[in-house]
């Protein structure tokens, strides 16, 4: 669970790394792609942060990961990177809708410890 909340952090930090750099030192789509890797990567992180103790360690995986995926071709690109990789944000957009339908499904299964 260290190692998760570890991952969390730092890919919260990069996420605000991205976001300001999208901000105020890209231009046109470069920006755009930072503003959005950005966006669901932090969205990701504090995710985990909110689940990490609930939630088995695959599923907070699934979610970092995905949001790692997805974000870092999106910054590869807007750094110079091939648009080819444009082909495969998508996968990590799966590993985060993957993250959140597990995290989901084990909630339904586990409903009496969800009611308080």
């Amino acid at each position: 669970m260290t190692r998760l909340l570890r991952f969390a952090a730092l890919s919260a930090a990069v996420a605000v790394m991205a976001g300001a750099f999208g901000a105020h030192g890209a231009t046109g789509k470069a920006a755009e792609w930072l503003r959005t890797g950005a966006e669901y990567q932090l969205v990701h992180a504090v995710g985990v942060l909110a689940v990490v103790r609930i939630a088995r360690p695959w599923v907070s995986g699934l979610l970092l990961g995905g949001a790692a995926l997805f974000a870092g071709t999106l910054y590869v690109m807007a750094l110079g990177g091939p648009h080819w990789l444009g082909a495969v944000t998508p996968v990590g957009g799966l590993g985060m809708i993957a993250g959140w339908i597990s995290l989901a499904a084990g909630a339904f299964g586990r409903a009496k410890e969800f009611d308080r």
